[in-house]
């Protein structure tokens, strides 16, 4: 699509769009576990969890499974139907009747950390038993800003970990990462470490003022898109849905980008195409809002797994990446991580030049160019940006780009590179 000029900031990130997650993970089962004891009304933790729960449960599509639980003295299922106790597929309606659930969820209570995970493994047993899984990875992530006040030690809470991961593994074949997050100064950072450390799986600590819950839990994908390196044929589809610019029905095909010169491959980013339904009517003869053209993404996007097999030393770059040295599990003497943290280019800028064609700021860094405030058009107090610039007599015309939403590049693949974080999207639209 064209640049597009919008006199304020907006914050779209590609990273959090369904159509990046499938292509970067691949089908999986997601269980979220979302601390909801009385501390979460501290520092406004709830809302927070919520945004960050609900924005992990968006970035799912149709090949997904997921479920939501919530604990303090007890846990439980947020249901998003007529009570099932079973993870249910990532659909629209199903998310959005999460999401739903999600918004009423209420804080109290003590923090029970053995009742979350023990409710979230019964739910996923359930699920596998009954053949309503993905037949993929599992992800379960594990939120608390507290330290564990009731049921059993954290001595009990890693063996039930331990023995459950081992029984997914042992009798369905299933590979469980378990990620953890601390948030605020006063959550448990070393019974949540330890979880991560003990289970191959990751922490994130998460300040109450300077961190970024949302974005931690939204990374999760950063480990399964391991497991898609040397696949070179996977791709992924989303459920059809409402093109924002056309108003029309559309879906997404995807597939993940790697650079497979270094071990384990480097995911770059996603490569993208748009197309209309009413180019798939046309062909197949049926309605894009039929259960049967449903099916049709389904089996596509589910029929290849991502197989994870990681070294200690990427992991523990993975662990870096999350939360630096403090997330590392001590397991690994490198601190370079190859494959896992990019090399930087020698006697080269890592941001991009000339993002905006606007004269008006010629010559500032782009740092400065780049950094307002979310839904205004002047920069954020935390800019450095020089005083002598004038911004509120910056040309918003379409010779002078206030805000870039799409960038037209005349290459047939458009990659989404992750940091530093410039994306595009190439759309192919079947009029």
């Amino acid at each position: 699509l064209p640049g597009t000029v919008d006199e304020e900031c907006g914050n779209y990130d590609p990273r959090l769009r369904p159509w990046f997650v499938a292509a970067s993970s691949g089908p999986k089962d997601v269980v979220l576990v979302l601390d909801v004891s009385g501390s979460m009304s501290d520092y406004g933790r709830m809302d927070l969890a919520k945004e960050a729960a609900i924005t992990v449960i968006k970035t799912l599509t149709i090949s997904d499974r997921v479920a939501v639980i919530a604990f303090s003295d007890y846990a439980y299922q947020v249901h998003s139907d007529s009570g099932t106790d079973l993870l249910v597929r990532a659909t629209n309606e199903n998310k959005n009747l999460l999401i739903d659930s999600i918004q009423k969820l209420t804080d109290g209570g003590a923090t029970n950390f053995h009742a979350g995970f023990q409710q979230a493994f019964d739910a996923l047993e359930r699920t596998i038993e009954q053949e309503y899984t993905s037949g993929c990875n599992v992800a379960i992530l594990f939120m608390t800003d507290g330290v564990r006040t009731a049921g059993p030690e954290t001595d009990e809470v890693l063996s039930l970990i331990n023995d459950s991961t081992q029984r997914l593994a042992t009798l369905y074949n299933r590979d469980t990462k378990i990620f953890t997050f601390s948030l605020g100064a006063q959550a448990d950072r070393l019974a949540t470490k330890e979880i991560a450390c003990s289970t191959n799986g990751i922490w994130t600590p998460v300040g109450d003022f300077d961190g970024d819950l949302v974005g931690a839990m939204a990374s999760y994908y950063k480990l399964f898109a391991l497991g898609l390196g040397d696949d070179t044929e996977f791709t992924a589809w989303v459920e059809p849905y409402e093109f924002f610019w056309t108003k029309k029905m559309g879906t997404t095909n995807s597939a993940p980008v790697f650079d497979r010169s270094v071990d384990p491959p480097l995911f770059l980013g996603v490569v993208a195409s748009d197309v209309h339904m009413d180019a798939f009517e046309q062909v197949l003869g049926e309605n894009a809002q039929s259960s049967t053209m449903l099916q049709r993404f389904i089996r596509l996007s589910t029929a290849q797994c991502p197989k994870i097999d990681l070294s200690d030393c990427q992991l523990e770059g993975l662990r870096y990446l999350a939360g630096g040295e403090e997330a590392t599990c001590g397991i690994c003497n490198s601190t370079d991580y190859p494959g896992i943290i990019p090399t930087e280019c020698p006697f080269k800028p890592d941001l991009p030049k000339n993002l905006w064609q606007n004269t008006d700021v010629d010559g500032v860094k782009y740092e400065d160019r780049a950094c307002c405030e979310i839904g205004s058009n002047v920069p954020s107090e935390m800019c450095g940006i020089p005083d002598e610039i004038d911004t509120t007599e910056i040309d918003t015309s379409t010779n002078s780009i206030g805000l870039v939403l799409g960038i037209t590049i005349p290459v047939g693949l458009v990659l989404g590179i992750t940091i530093p974080v410039l994306f595009s999207k190439w759309s192919v639209l079947n009029e």
